[in-house]
């Protein structure tokens, strides 16, 4: 059975869409951009700034159901700019202590509100 989350400490959706998803003992988050809490978009930040934002979206999403960082199995990492894949992993290694998850991450033509990154993640979980 599924049962959707909505993050009270991150923005609100804008569309037809839950933060997240729990089913068959797996999490799932919707692609995360760099917004703030409060709903400011980083679109305009280096990739570091906004891969942090990010990542700091999926921490609050996966607490919601009691889960780290360390439960996560899979990101996909979307960028407009695979050349800034450096800058994105140098802050992306501090979110994973130990074993981090696996990973693809690909360039893409454009991302939500001119974000330069989104990042999505599969977490183990309790149904």
């Amino acid at each position: 059975m599924k049962r959707t989350i909505d993050s009270t400490e991150n923005a609100e959706t804008l569309g037809p869409y839950s933060h997240g998803a729990v089913g068959g003992g797996l999490l799932f988050t919707a692609g995360q951009i760099p917004v703030t809490p409060e709903g400011e978009v980083l679109a305009d930040e280096p990739i570091g700034v906004q891969t942090e934002q990010s990542l700091s979206n999926i921490e609050r999403i996966l607490a919601e159901e009691g889960l780290t960082m360390d439960d996560v199995c899979k990101t996909t990492v979307y960028m407009t700019d695979i050349d800034q894949f450096d800058g994105m992993n140098e802050v992306y290694r501090t979110f994973f202590d130990g074993d981090p998850p696996a990973r693809t991450a690909l360039e893409v033509r454009r991302i939500a509100d001119d974000a330069a990154i989104e990042i999505e993640a599969v977490a183990a979980a309790e149904d």
